[in-house]
């Protein structure tokens, strides 16, 4: 045995392959394994705040020797590292890798209690912007004229294809949940298993993150049943007068129709074993909210309590921050989110009232005849007036919906570390911008997630993107990773297939033409095959599977091309999908970052029975791989199978063979190509 130590060959993780169970409870004993190369080091420790004990070595198998140790779980959170020696050398072993210096904060950890749902575990999800996805039923399309939003009339998009306005929010184009509905085979087609939706519930936004009224779906996505009232006559900016809007999303027969035709729609997707999870806006609400009542909407109706902006005597008083106690009636003087009137603040501070209720409403759509699947929580961090009562909320609200149903999921939009969040008490996981979707972008394209500037120096920078992937991946505890949103566009940012133009600006600036100009769908292939191979759950954004362009929003809330779908990028998406829901490891395998020339990223998803191994060469030439296989356990001079490459025209599933070479694998790697291969189980 000599000195060197093989720093490749060491490796653990926090999934079932390394830690049993890897989700453990308070009284189990849980073992810990740590992997080294064969006959390589004298000895294994693992550490944690409390304990050093030497782990045994328990079996030698390939080119491997594999020690464990048990440990009883007790309530408080284990972080543990290894220390490894070799000689008079002495190493330490944590998320980032092999290190000599202790780094304590990159600790493994067991979270006592902690699971996430395994259905959400390497999930396929499809978020839909719903008013862009298909319009199913016109007879509920929103009418020009039907209202005033922020100071100009709601108007009704006739042609279906034209490209959205720089200011697009009161802009409807008619997609609703009956278009959903049309479209579940295609869903199915495409392999997806969760839909998440950006909000439905009333608001008169086409985003609709402006709650209007949190009890009921908005009719104008689902059914009118008893439609009535006028428009507003031109020039008319009284909304008291949108008599027809009044009717449509205040009267209850409508409401109460519109949460009837939300349960069918939920019962039809769950028919098809499909999931849905719903987008809710707690930090703030619109200014069309029953709860305040800005619009006057609700002023005259007998049936609704006034509203705060109405009168001071409202029982919704405090569940605004107002700045002018003396203004009422019609106080405008409240508290908006980021300063926007049309956002007011929620103060839950000063309302237990606004507290109990909310957790009401998380438990409401949980419940049947809706029995949604879970929720994503918008700017979650920004709840409440205090980061003390942020958590507070979070951890009353966890306990609520779990009391409804263990098995539901809760996401949170963040950006940032979100390890304070995620500790088995508050949030299961994010849309995973920073473990995910911007280093991607970064290392792919070169561009800043909203297009907004563009970075060579980032263009195919390995070390950047590698040291900030296992950054940012170690703020995760591996429950909250294994179903992390991962996504590569979404209604916050431009289109990834848009980003690989490195055009950079808006759609104001530049025009909406812009974004589909120069683009490369050989480096969007590389993005999906990288997204359906690493850990999390791959989330889709309606129409990016189609071809779908766009700058930062509005632009890139078109609508979906039904008839002119990109077909390559549709079936490419389709084979994907198939080969990340064949391939268990891709969900639950572990994962690490192969040793290979500067050129490519090369990576394994690796279990005991299964290795995947996935090369990217993001550039112009050809490049000979020479892949160090071996670290994510593919045996020596094994067969390996090709399911997929990807290169500048096409991609090809066709099974060809790659032999192993010793420990390593050979290969060309075409210019802008992705290569996933498999190794073959001897018959």
């Amino acid at each position: 045995m000599g000195n060197k130590l093989n720093k490749h060959a060491l490796y653990s993780d926090e999934t079932k392959n390394y830690r049993n169970p890897a989700e453990p409870r308070t009284g189990d004993t849980v073992t810990i394994w740590f992997r080294t190369g064969r006959e390589d080091v004298d000895a294994v420790f693992l550490i944690s705040r409390e304990l050093r004990i030497r782990m045994n070595k328990y079996k030698s198998e390939g080119l491997f020797d594999y020690y464990e140790i048990p440990l009883l779980v007790g309530k408080k959170t284990i972080h543990y590292y290894f220390e490894i020696y070799k000689g008079e050398n002495r190493y330490f072993y944590n998320e980032q890798g092999v290190t000599r210096d202790l780094q304590e904060g990159y600790s493994f950890g067991i979270v006592p209690n902690f699971s996430t749902p395994d259905w959400a575990k390497g999930a396929v999800m499809y978020q839909i912007y719903v008013d862009r996805f298909y319009n199913g039923d016109k007879d509920n399309d929103v009418e020009n004229g039907e209202y005033i939003y922020i100071q100009e009339p709601v108007e009704r998009v006739e042609d279906w294809d034209t490209f959205p306005k720089p200011m697009d929010v009161r802009s409807f184009y008619g997609g609703d949940l009956q278009g959903i509905l049309d479209k579940l085979d295609y869903l199915q087609e495409l392999g997806i298993e969760v839909i998440y939706m950006n909000p439905i519930f009333v608001s008169p936004s086409n985003h609709k993150y402006d709650t209007q009224d949190y009890d009921y779906i908005d009719p104008h996505f689902t059914v009118i049943k008893n439609d009535g009232g006028e428009t507003l006559s031109p020039g008319d900016f009284d909304n008291r007068h949108a008599t027809k809007y009044i009717q449509r999303v205040v009267n209850k027969e409508n409401l109460e129709a519109s949460n009837a035709f939300f349960a069918h729609f939920v019962e039809e997707v769950h028919k098809r074993g499909m999931r849905i999870i719903l987008d809710g806006v707690f930090n703030h609400c619109g200014s069309f909210n029953k709860w305040l009542d800005r619009e006057r909407f609700y002023e005259s109706d007998s049936s609704y309590e006034k509203g705060a902006y109405i009168t001071a005597n409202s029982p919704y008083r405090n569940f605004f921050k107002f700045n002018n106690e003396h203004d009422w009636p019609y106080n405008e003087f409240y508290d908006g989110w980021w300063g926007h009137d049309t956002l007011p603040k929620l103060c839950y501070e000063e309302s237990d009232e606004l507290l109990v209720y909310i957790l009401g409403v998380a438990r409401k759509w949980l419940r049947p005849p809706y029995s949604v699947d879970g929720w994503r929580l918008d700017v979650a961090a920004d709840l409440g007036f205090s980061n003390e009562y942020n958590h507070k909320f979070w951890r009353m609200f966890r306990k609520a919906v779990k009391a409804i149903n263990p098995d539901a999921v809760i996401y949170a939009e963040h950006y940032g570390n979100p390890k304070t969040w995620l500790k088995g008490d508050q949030w299961d996981s994010v849309m995973n911008y920073d473990a995910f979707m911007e280093p991607l972008t970064w290392y792919l394209t070169g561009m800043e997630k909203h297009s907004d500037e563009f970075r060579p120096d980032m263009l195919n920078n390995k070390h950047a993107f590698v040291s900030g992937m296992l950054y940012n991946m170690a703020t995760f505890y591996m429950p909250s990773l294994q179903i992390a949103m991962n996504q590569l566009s979404n209604h916050d940012h431009s289109r990834f297939l848009t980003r690989t133009n490195h055009k950079v600006g808006r759609v104001g600036h530049l025009g909406p033409e812009a974004a589909s100009q120069e683009v490369q769908p050989c480096v969007m292939r590389e993005a999906v095959a990288f997204q359906m191979t690493w850990p999390g759950a791959p989330t889709l954004y309606y129409g990016d599977e189609a071809g779908v362009c766009g700058f930062t929003d509005p632009d890139n809330r078109r609508t979906y091309p039904w008839g002119r779908e990109d077909q390559q990028m549709l079936q490419f998406h389709k084979e994907m999908i198939r080969i990340h829901k064949e391939n268990p490891v891709c969900k639950e395998g572990s994962c690490k970052f192969i040793t290979t020339c500067e050129k490519l990223i090369a990576y394994g998803r690796f279990d005991a029975r299964e290795q995947l191994v996935v090369i990217l060469n993001n550039q112009e030439e050809q490049v000979e791989a020479d892949v160090a296989v071996w670290e994510v356990n593919v045996p020596e001079d094994a067969l390996m199978e090709q399911l997929m490459l990807t290169w500048w025209e096409d991609f090809s599933t066709e099974p060809v063979e790659y032999t192993v070479v010793g420990r390593n694998l050979y290969v060309q790697m075409p210019p802008y190509s992705a290569l996933i291969l498999r190794t073959k189980k001897e018959k």
